[in-house]
């Protein structure tokens, strides 16, 4: 079902028009990973840290159920886009692919003014408090939203919110590329300077939020909505954001992921 909602297929994926866009939401996604880890210590934009804190937390019930809380918050947002998408592609209707993400780039400017206006408390407080996970479950439901349009707008072929996947595919093209040729040895690079180019904008992401979040505080999260918001209108609206029907291709299945 996933596959029938794609609007970029390989050939929009990999020109010069869209691959922007994945490094834009690369960036966004960093800045709130970053953003969120200097406001109270934690990440938010994938689950691996989040269930493992929840081991390391084993037998504290309390803050066990707030860390799962925000990993609920993930697989809330991500599902919500699944949702958006498909309600109206089971009515004959255009998915609104920049729906999603415009909402992103929204909570992302709400989170910035609330916290501007004191309703999460100090920036960077030292004193862990309930506040924290609210604001860490609004960004975690903001970041699984993100994700979740960007896999099924893309075809599961590109995902932006964490980099294991990524660095790993970067280092399984880098070797495919010393034993293919021509076509093949092509196609692996590309996928490699994709993924390659997502890990340095999360970082640079991340990098840019430490000045920001010093300047601004919880404002500087306006910063990753605007990026969002940038790569919403240059890839996620219908009939300005891809290349003409005799560019693409079809859709790959699930046992060919890109990025």
């Amino acid at each position: 079902m996933l596959m029938s909602v794609a609007l970029h297929t390989p050939p929009t994926i990999f020109s010069m028009r869209h691959a922007p866009s994945w490094l834009l939401l690369a960036l966004a996604a960093g800045s709130v990973n970053a953003g969120a880890f200097l406001a109270c210590q934690r990440f938010v934009t994938h689950i691996t840290g989040l269930t493992t804190q929840l081991g390391i937390d084993a037998g504290l019930w309390g803050l066990m159920a707030e860390y799962g809380l925000v990993v609920l918050c993930f697989i809330v947002g991500a599902m919500s886009s699944v949702i958006v998408l498909q309600r109206r592609h089971q009515r004959g209707k255009q998915p609104l692919h920049a729906a999603p993400l415009i909402f992103v780039s929204l909570m992302l400017g709400g989170v910035a003014i609330a916290g501007h206006v004191g309703l999460f408390g100090p920036f960077g407080a030292s004193v862990e408090q309930p506040k924290d996970f609210v604001l860490l479950s609004l960004l975690s439901f903001a970041m699984g939203l993100q994700n979740a349009t960007v896999s099924t707008a893309t075809g599961l072929a590109v995902r932006t919110t964490h980099m294991t996947g990524p660095a790993t595919e970067l280092g399984v093209q880098l070797a495919s590329s010393f034993f293919s040729r021509g076509e093949a040895r092509r196609m692996a690079l590309q996928g490699a300077m994709l993924r390659g180019g997502k890990i340095i904008a999360f970082a640079s992401g991340a990098a840019l939020m430490v000045p920001a979040v010093r300047v601004g505080g919880y404002l500087a999260f306006l910063a990753p909505g605007a990026f969002i918001l940038t790569a919403t209108v240059l890839s996620f609206i219908p009939g300005l954001s891809v290349e003409p029907p005799s560019t693409r291709q079809p859709t790959l299945s699930r046992g060919h992921r890109i990025a």
